[in-house]
């Protein structure tokens, strides 16, 4: 079956870019793993609306169920191939050997942590134990906490978080080199750094209360972050596609239009470059949509989503529109702005 948008990834980009298409009432399939970050998250707490916090996966169930009521169709399964045939017919195959094909196809693959594997971390997630320290910074708020790391980004990460708290003990888990700048740095913020393995967690009620060192150490702390680097940026279909992709594995996108190199291929989330938070990607996701939209309906051979192309192609620069009712667009090659904020 051909579809007018195939989505990668059922994560928060993914469903906010499925909806907003949905209700544009194109044909529009989500192929998910259910095997992203959103899934393992228990309390996003920075989120306008929910002052007790929500959790991944009952956003993602709430957005589900709400992209479907707009027709909008789910397949369970891992992407693993991706191809183009023409500038309006990509293919994806899935593990299990399904086959899917559509118009456009936006890619919100997202990111996974690298996460030790330590008996009760992953329940622990969003909780008491956090991997942003722009999101949950905060609920270390004058409290002693620990940073579960490896070398340098362990490292890096307790400096951050020195912002909120002086009472933290890093513990370099993998032992791993740690530059002498940064380990200079820590000591005179009073960091105390631990270079050993963590042997167990010590949990209660689903809320860490410590951690147990390889040697019996016991260090006392009811919040931690983890920060091992290392991440999977989740980015080989886009790699496939022949997407530009930044140096951190990162997917290259317009940073207005969302859409890539490739001309019908968007992504949106935590696979762009940037600061990985719930709600920018849910914005990646509704703002791609809007643009995917466009393309749908532009006329045959409209630069409409290529700004930066057209201008470059015509030697011309970029110019803002010319005022806030956007009644009338001044980007070279580009049709009238439908409602779209620019």
């Amino acid at each position: 079956m051909r579809y007018d948008v195939v989505i990668v990834g059922g994560g928060l980009a993914g469903l906010s870019a499925a909806v907003q298409l949905g209700r544009y009432n194109h044909k529009v399939l989500v192929i998910d793993s259910d095997n992203g970050r959103s899934n393992f998250c228990l309390r996003y707490q920075n989120l306008i609306g929910w002052k007790n916090g929500v959790s991944g996966p009952e956003l993602r169930q709430a957005g589900k169920e709400q992209a479907e009521k707009v027709g909008v169709e789910f397949v369970k399964g891992k992407a693993v191939t991706a191809k183009a045939y023409g500038a309006e017919e990509f293919v994806i195959e899935t593990d299990a050997a399904e086959r899917f094909e559509g118009r456009r196809l936006l890619l919100a693959t997202g990111v996974m942590d690298r996460l030790p594997p330590l008996e009760g971390l992953v329940p622990c997630l969003g909780i008491s134990i956090y991997v942003c320290p722009d999101c949950d910074g905060y609920e270390l708020s004058g409290r002693r906490a620990i940073v579960m790391g490896s070398g340098n980004p362990g490292a890096h990460m307790a400096d951050i978080l020195t912002y909120w708290t002086p009472d933290l003990v890093y513990v370099n888990h993998e032992e791993k080199e740690i530059a002498p700048e940064l380990m200079d740095k820590l000591r005179q913020k009073g960091v105390e750094i631990m270079e050993e393995p963590i042997r167990r967690l010590i949990i209660r009620d689903e809320q860490l209360q410590g951690i147990v060192l390889e040697s019996g150490k016991e260090i006392e702390g009811g919040k931690a972050f983890v920060a091992f680097g290392g991440n999977e940026v989740r980015s080989g279909l886009a790699a496939q596609l022949g997407v530009t992709l930044h140096g951190n594995r990162h997917i290259e996108a317009d940073p207005r239009t969302k859409m890539t190199n490739i001309r019908h291929v968007w992504a949106a989330g935590d696979v762009l470059a940037h600061s990985e938070q719930a709600s920018i990607a849910m914005g990646d996701g509704c703002q791609a949509a809007i643009w995917i939209h466009k393309s749908l309906i532009e006329k045959d051979g409209s630069k409409a989503l290529r700004p930066l192309e057209a201008a470059a192609e015509q030697g011309i620069e970029l110019e803002e529109c010319r005022n806030a009712g956007m009644q009338e667009c001044r980007n070279v090659g580009m049709q009238e702005c439908r409602n779209v904020g620019m």
